[in-house]
């Protein structure tokens, strides 16, 4: 009865070594490049508009919104834009994560989630046509801070975008949140209007 349990536990492991072998080499990560479909070369943009209050209180709900015109001839694979500065790294020891918020993101770019907790794409985008970042955010720590975004052709590397000069397309937004929230609101449009105006 031994003899024949362990016959069946070599088969049996005969088996599972056959199984392995049989599992294709690209399952390991030899595959094909996740960017080897996305093209090389050089994109010109240009940031047509920055729109965002550089004056808030705390607790104040803003829009932010960049927008981006495809300036060449060649039409864009996946216009992008990174955005760091919605938080901040916390010196305090032993916390889980020392990700802080500044802004909170109440609605990221519409259809624009990348895997990339900075980034946003907004698919591909014809010459002459321009594509509209725009976050819904609320402000939570009161100081000065900055914004700073960079637009991109693609997520991997590979498709660049440039201005005409050549140049990264790229800027910084200053902001001064106040302890006190401010008597405004905001229009749909995203402009702010004082109360009593």
């Amino acid at each position: 009865m031994g003899s024949g349990r362990s016959a069946a536990k070599r088969g049996a492991t005969a088996a599972v070594v056959v199984a392995l072998a049989a599992v294709p080499a690209g399952c390991g990560g030899s595959g094909p490049r996740q960017d080897a479909s996305e093209p090389s070369g050089d994109y010109p943009v240009e940031i047509t508009k920055v729109k965002f209050p550089r004056r808030q209180g705390l607790g104040e709900t803003s829009r932010l919104q960049i927008s981006v015109r495809n300036s060449g001839e060649e039409k864009i694979p996946n216009i992008a834009l990174t955005v760091n500065g919605f938080y901040y790294r916390t010196q305090q020891p032993q916390v889980a994560d020392p990700a802080r918020p500044v802004w909170i993101i109440n609605l990221p770019p519409a259809n624009g989630q990348t895997a990339m907790v900075n980034t946003w794409a907004l698919g591909s985008l014809d010459p002459g046509d321009t594509a509209d970042f725009v976050w819904n955010l609320t402000s939570v720590r009161a100081g000065s801070h900055r914004l700073d975004y960079r637009a991109a052709a693609g997520l991997n590397g590979k498709a660049r975008a440039v201005t005409d000069s050549g140049g990264v397309p790229a800027g910084t937004i200053p902001v001064r949140v106040t302890r006190e929230p401010r008597r405004s609101y905001v229009l749909p449009n995203g402009d702010v209007v004082e109360r009593g105006e």
